[in-house]
């Protein structure tokens, strides 16, 4: 559904582009006009990842404020890591596991967030891969659906791979609303089976923006949703499971500190955004030295 959802945006930009250079056409070259029809394209989803870091603008720790050069460098990191997981990187996504021969530890599920799918994941899976950690992606459908039957698919993505690995337990990496998927299991489902979930840029407490979204996930990722009250209360003695990891420039999550959760092991960076959080070297080492403490 969620390949279906982008090849459709994707449909639509094309057709904006050939709208414009056909407009454009008859006042300079053809192939200056299609150019510029481009040029048009990227520059209104420029706009795009502009107006959330606008929305999503609040204050910061004194530790975290970023010079002009870095505030450049952050907005051209989510808007690249935006285009490449929305344009290619979804688009091409396969579910796939991959199981080592000589497994370093637990096996590894990664759990993408709100709209997309397990092509988020597609640069820690490299890493996991070259590393020796078995891991596998789970795809939540619908796209707009329930959290709740979203942790009943990711219970049977964390049976499947620890019958496919042998393994008796699992670490969870979650980006986003996949965090709150992954807490939702917990409530449902117990520890048993969970070596550490590990949430990248997840709102724990809600986010703004979920406001502007659709569907019932994203009713209850809003921040007076009584839905994220009730598991609040519900998991409080398991935070020692957890680590949380994120941005106090995140771009989709606002305010930012909503992703810290007490209780939790809370890593806060700066200057990454949102979507830069799944191809970002930092968030990948933080992951990783995660992952390796506990195996």
């Amino acid at each position: 559904m969620v390949k279906r959802m982008l090849m459709m945006v994707m449909a639509l930009q094309v057709a904006v582009a050939i709208v414009v250079a056909w407009a454009l056409s008859r006042l300079v070259p053809a192939d200056v006009a299609l150019l510029l029809a481009v040029i048009v394209v990227l520059l209104v989803r420029l706009a795009i990842t502009a107006n959330n870091f606008r929305m999503t603008l609040r204050p910061v720790p004194e530790e975290a404020q970023l010079g002009l050069l870095q505030r450049v460098q952050l907005f051209f990191h989510e808007y690249a890591s935006t285009m490449a997981v929305t344009s290619w990187h979804m688009l091409r996504h396969q579910p796939r596991m991959h199981i080592a021969r000589t497994p370093h530890g637990p096996p590894v599920l990664l759990v993408h967030g709100y709209g997309a799918n397990g092509g988020f994941w597609v640069h820690l899976a490299a890493q996991l891969e070259q590393r020796g950690y078995s891991h596998a992606t789970v795809d939540l459908e619908p796209v707009f659906g329930d959290i709740e039957d979203f942790a009943v698919q990711l219970e049977q993505g964390v049976q499947t791979l620890l019958a496919a690995s042998g393994s008796d337990k699992v670490i969870i990496v979650a980006h986003s609303m996949g965090g709150l998927v992954a807490r939702a299991w917990l409530r449902r489902f117990g520890a048993t089976h969970v070596a550490r979930i590990i949430t990248l840029a997840t709102p724990h407490f809600g986010t703004d923006l979920a406001h502007m979204g659709p569907g019932d996930n994203a009713r209850q990722m809003r921040r007076d949703a009584e839905w994220l009250a009730q598991l609040d209360a519900a998991d409080r003695s398991q935070r020692g499971l957890f680590t949380s990891i994120y941005s106090w420039h995140d771009n989709i999550i606002a305010p930012q500190d909503s992703c810290h959760l007490p209780g939790a092991r809370n890593i806060a960076l700066h200057g990454i955004g949102h979507v830069g959080m799944g191809r970002h070297p930092a968030i990948a080492s933080h992951i990783l030295a995660e992952i390796l403490g506990i195996t």
